[in-house]
C-alpha cells in the first residue's frame, strides 16, 4: 500500500516544501530551487510524488521509480515529453508504502 497523494502533500509540507500551485490534476511544491509534483489523481499512491527529469539518476541510487516517466499537461514547470503524441509535460513518478520513507527520500534527494 502506498501513501495516498493528501499523505504525500503532508509529509512535503512537513518537510519545508511550500504549496504554490493547485490544480485539479496537481499539487505542486517549492522548497528552495526545487519543485516536485504531487500527482493528485494517484489514487492508490503508485505515481504520487512526481520529480523534474533531470533529477532521475540521482533519484535512482536512492529508490526505484514508479515508472520511466508520467505525463500531465499541468506539470507546467517540468519539459515537454517529446516523444509522445500530445503536447505534456513529464517527470519521473515515485510511490512510496511510509511517511518514513518518504521523509528518508526528501532528505538524501533535497537535504
Amino acid at each position: 500500500m502506498y501513501l495516498r497523494p493528501d499523505e504525500v502533500a503532508r509529509v512535503l509540507e512537513k518537510a519545508g516544501f511550500e504549496m504554490d500551485a493547485v490544480t485539479a490534476k496537481t499539487y505542486g511544491f517549492r522548497r528552495g530551487e526545487d519543485y516536485v509534483y504531487v500527482n493528485r489523481e494517484a489514487r492508490l499512491g503508485r505515481t504520487a510524488l512526481v520529480i523534474h527529469p533531470t533529477l532521475k539518476e540521482r533519484s535512482q541510487a536512492i529508490t526505484a521509480a514508479s515508472s520511466d516517466v508520467k505525463t500531465c499537461d499541468h506539470y507546467v514547470r517540468f519539459p515537454m515529453y517529446l516523444a509522445g503524441d500530445t503536447n505534456d509535460h513529464y517527470g519521473i513518478p515515485h510511490g512510496f508504502s511510509s511517511r518514513m520513507a518518504l521523509e528518508r527520500y526528501l532528505e538524501r534527494m533535497f537535504g
